[in-house]
């Protein structure tokens, strides 16, 4: 299972061979059903050089279903040899009518004209037996990448599941990229992944109602089992 790739091009595919990028992160704009009904918020990162992108992120709709499958076919398909089924569009409609489903971390970015161009995806999962979110897929349609919109969701994904009162958020991927969100090896928090090989890349981020006693082995819903 692979699930680190999410704007091909910002980072290499494959775990240990990421890339130092520096590239302008674009205007974030939070939907109100993303702040509890408040008005729409815009956060501006301050001046870069060349482009810049705006986007808006927002919860997932019924319409968006096939755009999701479209564009994560279309970003994982790099990494998969030619006319091999892309298995990560496969497991976001698995999650999608299963119990672990959290339509609040659905999450897409759409640009001003209305057109979604990414997705990340935060689902139940569980450390021993409390509950936490597991990250991924997270894809990019791939003429919008590398122009940070990636990192757009990744933060809001993680606002989301803090403002939802969630502990923790898992991954699995590599860490040169992720520290930059706050990410940080699982096991700095006596938190180990389901499979041991995964450990060097294998990592949490603690949100605002971390709890140290939540410790153990983290689990993935089931049907990441088939990813």
């Amino acid at each position: 299972m692979s699930l680190e790739l999410h704007e091909r091009g910002n980072h290499a595919v494959r775990t240990g061979q990421a890339t130092e990028l520096r590239r302008p992160v674009p205007e974030i704009r939070l939907a109100p059903v993303l702040l509890g009904g408040h008005d729409e918020i815009r956060l501006h990162p301050g001046p870069a050089a060349g482009h810049r992108d705006r986007v808006l992120i927002r919860r997932e709709t019924e319409r968006d279903t096939d755009v999701i499958r479209a564009i994560t076919t279309a970003a994982f398909a790099a990494s998969r040899p030619p006319g091999q089924t892309v298995p990560e569009a496969r497991l976001i409609d698995e999650l999608r009518v299963g119990p672990a489903w959290l339509p609040a971390l659905s999450l897409v970015a759409v640009t001003p004209a209305g057109e979604v161009i990414g997705h990340v995806l935060g689902s139940r999962g569980h450390v021993a037996q409390d509950p936490v979110i597991g990250i991924g897929p997270l894809a990019v349609r791939p003429d919008r990448q590398r122009h940070g919109v990636g990192s757009a969701l990744m933060h809001a994904v993680l606002g989301a599941a803090d403002a939802l009162g969630e502990p923790l958020a898992a991954l699995l991927g590599d860490p040169a990229y992720y520290r930059r969100f706050g990410f940080e090896l699982s096991t700095v928090y006596q938190i180990t992944p389901p499979k041991p090989e995964w450990q060097p890349h294998f990592q949490v981020r603690i949100l605002s109602a971390y709890d140290p006693r939540i410790r153990g082995t983290f689990t993935y819903p089931e049907p990441f089992d088939r990813t």
